[in-house]
């Protein structure tokens, strides 16, 4: 089976495929949650992020997540703000609802590199979901090195094996911070919260956001636990009918998804990868067979897919 371009027989073939599969592995990068609604420099940000834009020129969530910040009151009322943005005030959107009807009677996990937790607003149980780079509801232990709480530079994440023991961040702990996010927000003023109010652990450690920048990110039990779910997952599915549904992910950590995803399609004689992608959607790998792409709006292909879909399961 390979991509066509005939755009309804694409989309008849992933009604059968999600039908017959045996096994669902869902794959999502940022481009998931960008076709779901999530615009991290649209009309929203710029209504909210106000003060900021005009302050110091931010233009994007994701470039916030950068800027030298001169004091720490300033630093943490940006992710204060941004945590709420992001992780907080939305909703479980359509799109993840959508995907969750697909799956939600097959025997599915889902690996993403998203920190956003909008697999788990959705409905997603959450034994089943891996999400290599962090979550932004959860801090982390600062160390010494690093620099004010903040992401330094991207690096590319490695994925351990089941045996491996956790290799970064020191300790290995993690700290909700929803209940300091609502403590804060109400009392920002001119971009900064009140000295007392900057994020420490239970024991006064200063702290950082748990998300993947470099070699600090904390690899908790929780992370070590759901990478060996992932990998018996896939050990477990690579012999029966196996369906890859890899959604927006581009080539900016490809080694967590993209790659592996290839590699299952090539090796695993009854599994097909479906690729999502607007951009880039092309194989690195010329020995794949079963292979689907769709560079159109996700919304199109999944509402009419859930439906056809659930009559034939």
């Amino acid at each position: 089976m390979t991509s066509t371009n005939d755009y309804s027989q694409r989309v008849e073939q992933l009604h059968r495929l999600i039908a017959d599969a045996d096994y669902i592995l869902i794959g999502a990068g940022a481009g998931l949650s960008a076709a779901a609604g999530l615009d991290y420099a649209g009309e929203d940000f710029r209504r909210e992020f106000r003060e900021w834009i005009e302050r110091y020129g931010i233009t994007d969530l994701y470039s916030a997540s950068f800027y030298p910040f001169k004091t720490e009151e300033e630093l943490w009322a940006q992710w204060a703000k941004h945590i709420w943005f992001a992780r907080y005030r939305p909703e479980a959107l359509p799109l993840y609802r959508q995907l969750f009807d697909v799956v939600r009677e097959k025997r599915y996990f889902v690996i993403t590199t998203n920190v956003d937790g909008q697999f788990e607003k959705a409905g997603f149980d959450t034994n089943c979901i891996f999400a290599t780079q962090g979550d932004y509801a959860y801090f982390q232990p600062r160390e010494q090195r690093e620099q004010s709480g903040a992401c330094s530079n991207s690096a590319e994440s490695r994925l351990r094996s089941s045996e491996a023991q956790p290799a970064s961040g020191s300790p290995k702990e993690l700290y909700h911070n929803q209940e300091w996010v609502n403590q804060v927000l109400p009392l920002i003023r001119d971009c900064r919260i009140p000295t007392e109010l900057i994020p420490h652990t239970p024991d006064g450690r200063p702290v950082s956001m748990n998300l993947r920048c470099d070699d600090t990110f904390v690899e908790d039990a929780h992370w070590h636990q759901q990478a060996r779910r992932y990998q018996a997952f896939v050990k477990q599915a690579s012999t029966h009918r196996l369906l890859l549904l890899e959604f927006g992910v581009g080539f900016n950590t490809p080694v967590i998804i993209r790659f592996p995803f290839e590699r299952m399609a090539a090796q695993f004689p009854q599994t097909t990868l479906v690729r999502f992608n607007r951009d880039y959607p092309q194989l690195m790998s010329t020995n794949i067979d079963r292979y689907i792409s769709f560079t159109e709006d996700m919304n199109d292909i999944f509402l009419p897919t859930v439906h056809k879909a659930d009559t034939k399961l």
